[in-house]
């Protein structure tokens, strides 16, 4: 695909060093130089800064707010000479609320720590990361990602004690039976389906009114890619796909998927939906998505900007996407 890294985290070059992972002596060194820099990350929300345009908010080795640090650092990587790290600061009570309500969809709320500029505060990433450049993206994706894991990995998965993160967080080492444990991405296919001029759209429960979009699912054991966009397609709709052909990937750190954007053309055209999957499927032409979104009618919104599925329509509306 012409655009394929041009989507909402997909990259920037930034140099992940994983080489220096391992090495206390050298990750030592390297958080004591003077521009060293530590992303705080509170609850899976990153440390933002700005109002109309905004960027991450780094702080130095020896902050305060670092003191409500959870575990450890995470070595992120070096840019030039400057090395980057994060830090899960989530053992931070704060005054604002941070639980949500059943059935919303985003988290407005923000977190301001009182050792930080009033223009600082913790920002969940859904709502933001179409606002990031792509490098802030990067590093934001990749820390709330590996935080994430560290919190669902607490315990050896192969003994069931308490395991301890090493120097540059990118692994957890179980003290009784010294296994290794390495963060995990979920791969996930998310299906562009056409026939002639109509894609297949559908929705889940809980969902805006009137939100639409593209068809998505784990990959099973044992699975190509090509075998898990025509199972998910056929579970949730009875729709048969004949080839199938890859366009584009997305890391979504929410908590850990790799979102793989695939295109599929339809046997037939009639839908049953599976309701234990998806709430609604429909057949919808690019005219009526493009009158749509130009309205912005409530029966047929937009998948979330920034996300893989928004990325593929826009590309199929605009014939970018080979």
């Amino acid at each position: 695909m012409k655009l394929a890294e041009s989507v909402t985290f997909g990259g920037a070059g930034f140099q992940r060093a994983a080489e220096f992972r391992t090495d206390k002596a050298q990750l030592a060194e390297l958080l004591a130089k003077a521009d060293a820099r530590v992303l705080p990350v509170w609850r899976g929300k990153p440390l933002i800064e700005g109002k109309e345009r905004i960027g991450l908010a780094y702080v130095s080795p020896g902050h305060p707010v670092l003191n409500e640090g959870h575990e450890g650092l995470i070595f992120l990587g070096i840019e030039g000479a400057t090395p980057y790290f994060a830090m899960d600061v989530s053992a931070w009570n704060a005054p604002e609320p941070d639980t949500l309500p059943i059935g919303t969809f985003i988290d407005d709320s923000e977190q301001h720590h009182p050792a930080l500029p009033e223009t600082q505060r913790f920002v969940e990433l859904r709502r933001n990361m179409t606002r990031l450049d792509a490098h802030d993206a990067e590093l934001a994706a990749m820390s709330v990602g590996v935080f994430a894991w560290h919190r669902a990995h607490r315990f050896c998965a192969r003994c069931g004690e308490r395991s301890a993160i090493t120097p540059g967080g990118w692994q957890r080492v179980c003290p009784s039976c010294k296994a290794h444990h390495f963060p995990r991405t979920d791969p996930v296919v998310i299906m562009l389906i056409t026939c002639g001029n109509k894609v297949l759209l559908g929705r889940s429960p809980g969902w805006p009114e009137g939100m639409y979009s593209l068809l998505a699912g784990f990959m099973e054991p044992g699975e190509t890619i090509e075998t898990a966009v025509r199972r998910e397609v056929y579970e949730e709709t009875r729709i048969q796909i004949s080839e199938v052909g890859y366009l584009a990937s997305q890391p979504w750190p929410f908590p850990s998927s790799l979102m793989i954007g695939c295109e599929g053309r339809a046997k037939n055209q009639e839908i049953t939906i599976d309701p234990k999957e998806i709430e609604d499927a429909i057949w919808t032409s690019r005219e009526e998505i493009l009158e749509a979104w130009a309205t912005r009618s409530s029966t047929l919104l937009a998948a979330r900007k920034g996300a893989i599925a928004n990325f593929l329509i826009r590309n199929w509306l605009s014939d970018t996407l080979t």
